[in-house]
C-alpha cells in the first residue's frame, strides 16, 4: 500500500495543482485508471493490475 501511495504522489499530485476538490477526484480517478489499466508494472512481469486480476480469476474454480 505505501508503494502505491507514493507512486501515487509522484506520477500524480506533485505534478498538478489541482485547483478544487472536484477537479481532483476527477484527475485522481483518472490516475488510479491508468495505473490499473494500462501501466505496465515490473512487479507483475511488466502485466497490468487488471491483466494479472482476470487471469486469477479466469483460473479459479467455480464455488459450490
Amino acid at each position: 500500500m505505501e508503494r502505491l501511495w507514493r507512486t501515487v504522489k509522484y506520477e500524480e499530485v506533485y505534478l498538478k495543482e489541482y485547483e478544487t476538490v472536484p477537479v481532483a477526484t476527477r484527475g485522481l480517478g483518472d490516475y488510479f485508471h491508468f495505473y490499473n489499466e494500462e501501466r505496465l508494472h515490473q512487479a507483475l512481469a511488466y502485466r497490468t493490475p487488471a491483466a494479472v486480476y482476470q487471469e486469477g480469476t479466469a483460473t479459479r474454480a467455480p464455488l459450490g
